[in-house]
C-alpha cells in the first residue's frame, strides 16, 4: 500500500503495490514446493544410480532385458504355470502370474472381509447377549494375534488334516478337503452367458423408460405406481425368457469379428496421434470441469495458489502423456492395436454359432487318475498355501473392520434411530435405511486403510510357499541377481494397486457425503 501527502498534509491512498519478489508469499510458496520436489527426485536419482554402479562393479549390470529369458522355474499355481511349445513362461510371464495370484487373493479377501466385518460388528452391538459375546471374542482374538501368526496356524491346520482319497470330506463329492487343499462345485460362464446378457440389456431398455413413466407420475399425482415391482417382475420374465431364446443373439458374434478386423487394420501413427489428442483432451476437460467448480452465481471465484497448481499439474501430466507415446514408449499404440483386436476377436468367439444355450453351468469337484490322487480341473480348488494365507488375511482384517462399522454406527446420532422407531420401522429396517447409510460416511476412509492393508499383506504368502510377487519374484532375481530391478518393479506394482484402491474408496466416500447447499 503506499499514500502520498497533499498541499494540507493529509495522506491519500494512492493504491497497492506488489511486494518484492523475495516477500511474496505465492512465489515463496511454489518456489518450496519446486525445490522440495527437485530435491526429492534428486536424492532416489542418486541412490539408484549409487546402486546401478555398485552392482555393475560387482559385475551385475541392472538391466531388464532378462524379461524375455526363459525362466526354467516351476510355479506352485496360478494362470499358465506350465511351459507349453506355444508359449513358453518367460520371467515376465512368470512376473506376471505373481501379480494376477496376488490380485485374485486381495480381491476375494476383500470382499469376505468386509462381509464378514459388517456381520461381525453390528452383532456386536446386538442386544442378543450370545451373539454380543462371541463376536467380542471374535474381535479381540483375532486382530492381537498377528496376521503371519495366524497363516501359519492356518497352514499347519490345513497341512495336518487327512490324505485325500474318494471319501475325503465333510461331503464326499461335493466339498472335499485334504492335505492338499480344499475343492468346491465350480459355477461358471458357459456358451450362452453372453448372448444371454446381451439380450436381458436389449429387453431392459424399454423396461427402463416404463419405469421412468412411472415414477414420474407418481411424483405428479402422488399415491404408488409399483414402478419397482414392476421392474424386478419385467427382469424375472425377460431373464427366463433370455435364458432359453438367447441363442438369436449369435449375429452379434460376424459384428465384433468385423471390428476385430478394422481394428487391427488402425495405423500405429495413427494410434499415437488419438492418444495424443485423447491425453490433452482429457486435461482440458478436466481443467473445464475445475473451473465450472469454483464458479459461482456471480462468476469465476478468485483462484488460489493451490488451483493454478493442479491445473499446472493436470496440463504438464497430459504433455509428459504425449511424450510417453510419441518418444519415450513407441510401443504402446502397437501394444493397444494388437491387444483390442484380441479383445474384439475374444468375443466374437464367445459369441460363436450360438452353440448352447445354458449361460452358467457348475461342475462337482473331481479327483484325478494316477500314480498320485490330486485334485481334477472341475472344481473350485484353493491349495494349502493359498488357503492359509486367504483364511489369515480375511480373518485378521475382518476384526478390524469389524470395529470400526461398530465405531460408525455408534456415530450416529441415537435420534436417527428413535426417529425410525416413530415412523413405525423395525430394528432391522432402521439400520438398513437409516443408521447404516449414514454410518458409511464415517466408515469409508479407515475401511480404505483395511483394502489397503490387506492388499500389501498378500505378500506374507512368502512365508507359506504361494506364489504372489514377492515369492515369485525372489526365485528370479535368486536366479540371475537382478534384485535391483525386481524390487522396481515391486514398487510399481503395488503403488498401482493402492492408488487404484484409493482412487475407488475416495470416489465412494465422495458420493456418500452430504452435499451443503
Amino acid at each position: 500500500m503506499t499514500s502520498q501527502t497533499d498541499d494540507s498534509g493529509t495522506a491519500v491512498f494512492t493504491g497497492h503495490t506488489r511486494p518484492p519478489i523475495w516477500r511474496n508469499t505465492s512465489v515463496l510458496k511454489w518456489l518450496v514446493q519446486i525445490v522440495v520436489l527437485v530435491a526429492v527426485l534428486a536424492v532416489f536419482w542418486f541412490l539408484a544410480a549409487q546402486a546401478r554402479t555398485n552392482l555393475s562393479a560387482k559385475g551385475i549390470p541392472v538391466s531388464y532385458d532378462w524379461l524375455d529369458e526363459p525362466a526354467n522355474i516351476q510355479l506352485g499355481e496360478g494362470i499358465q504355470t506350465v511351459d507349453t511349445e506355444e508359449r513358453r513362461l518367460t520371467m515376465s510371464r512368470a512376473l506376471w502370474v505373481g501379480m494376477v495370484n496376488t490380485l485374485r487373493i486381495a480381491s476375494i479377501g476383500i470382499i469376505v472381509s468386509t462381509i464378514i466385518g459388517i456381520a461381525v460388528g453390528i452383532a456386536r452391538l446386538s442386544k442378543n447377549w450370545l451373539a454380543r459375546k462371541v463376536s467380542s471374542i471374535y474381535v479381540e482374538t483375532l486382530r492381537n494375534v498377528p496376521v503371519l501368526v495366524q497363516i501359519i496356524l492356518w497352514l499347519a491346520i490345513l497341512g495336518s488334516l487327512g490324505k485325500l482319497t474318494a471319501d475325503s470330506g465333510p461331503i464326499p463329492g461335493w466339498v472335499i478337503v485334504s492335505q492338499k487343499g480344499i475343492s468346491l462345485p465350480r459355477v461358471f460362464l458357459a456358451d450362452g452367458f453372453y448372448q444371454f446378457v446381451s439380450m436381458v440389456l436389449v429387453a431392459m431398455v424399454p423396461v427402463w423408460f416404463v419405469r421412468r413413466s412411472l415414477k414420474r407420475r407418481q411424483d405428479r399425482e402422488g399415491g404408488n405406481t409399483h414402478a419397482t415391482g414392476f421392474t424386478l417382475a419385467a427382469l424375472a420374465v425377460i431373464a427366463v425368457v433370455a435364458w432359453f431364446a438367447n441363442p438369436v443373439m449369435a449375429f452379434l458374434g460376424p459384428i465384433f469379428g468385423s471390428v476385430e478386423s478394422a481394428w487391427g487394420s488402425i495405423p500405429q501413427g495413427l494410434m499415437q496421434l488419438l492418444l495424443s489428442v485423447a491425453a490433452l483432451g482429457g486435461a482440458v476437460l478436466w481443467i473445464r470441469r475445475f473451473l465450472d467448480s469454483r464458479r459461482t452465481p456471480a462468476g469465476l471465484a478468485k483462484l488460489i495458489d493451490d488451483d493454478w497448481f493442479r491445473m499446472i499439474f493436470a496440463v504438464v501430466a497430459s504433455l509428459l502423456a504425449v511424450l510417453v507415446v510419441v518418444r519415450g514408449w513407441p510401443g504402446l499404440s502397437s501394444w493397444i492395436i494388437n491387444s483390442g483386436s484380441d479383445l474384439f476377436g475374444v468375443i466374437a468367439d464367445k459369441f460363436g454359432d450360438g452353440r448352447g444355450s445354458r449361460p452358467i453351468d457348475a461342475m462337482r469337484p473331481t479327483l484325478s487318475e494316477g500314480r498320485f490322487v490330486n485334485y481334477g480341473p472341475t472344481g473350485l480348488t484353493m491349495t494349502v498355501f493359498y488357503a492359509s494365507l486367504f483364511f489369515g488375511l480375511v480373518f485378521y482384517t475382518s476384526s478390524f473392520i469389524a470395529e470400526i462399522v461398530r465405531g460408525g454406527i455408534l456415530a450416529v446420532p441415537a435420534g436417527q434411530s428413535e426417529a425410525a422407531a416413530a415412523l413405525g420401522l423395525s430394528r432391522g429396517q432402521a439400520l438398513r435405511k437409516v443408521v447404516l447409510p449414514q454410518a458409511f460416511r464415517v466408515v469409508m476412509p479407515p475401511l480404505g486403510n483395511q483394502y489397503l492393508n490387506i492388499t500389501k499383506n498378500t505378500s506374507l504368502g512368502i512365508a507359506v510357499g504361494f506364489s504372489e510377487i514377492v515369492q515369485v519374484g525372489q526365485t528370479v532375481y535368486n536366479k540371475n541377481s537382478q534384485t535391483l530391478a525386481v524390487f522396481s518393479i515391486y514398487m510399481v506394482f503395488y503403488l498401482a494397486c493402492s492408488l487404484t484402491i484409493s482412487s475407488v474408496v475416495n470416489t465412494i466416500n465422495r458420493r456418500l457425503a452430504i452435499v451443503e447447499r
